[in-house]
């Protein structure tokens, strides 16, 4: 069960994130899976910095976090490819 929720959180932070980065990210089916590997980034990224977030609102904080990050490095390498 724990895995079905990990999927459905990581499914509504690249929805969020997504809709939260200037461009829209790059659509939806790629900002889903983005969402999706943004919460393993997200649980990483707070794990260095010492903070720790439980629950459903803490793991869709996390994930949403992450998946942000991750859109702007996937943002920024398109960039310097396609020049």
């Amino acid at each position: 069960m724990n895995f079905i929720w990990f999927i459905i959180i990581g499914l509504i932070s690249g929805f969020v994130a997504g809709k939260l980065m200037r461009g829209g990210g790059f659509g939806l089916v790629v900002n889903l899976i983005v969402g999706i590997i943004g919460g393993v980034l997200g649980g990483w990224l707070f794990g260095l910095i010492g903070i720790s977030a439980g629950g459903v609102i803490g793991s869709l904080i996390t994930s949403i976090v992450g998946a942000i990050v991750l859109l702007w490095i996937v943002g920024i390498i398109s960039r310097t490819v396609n020049r």
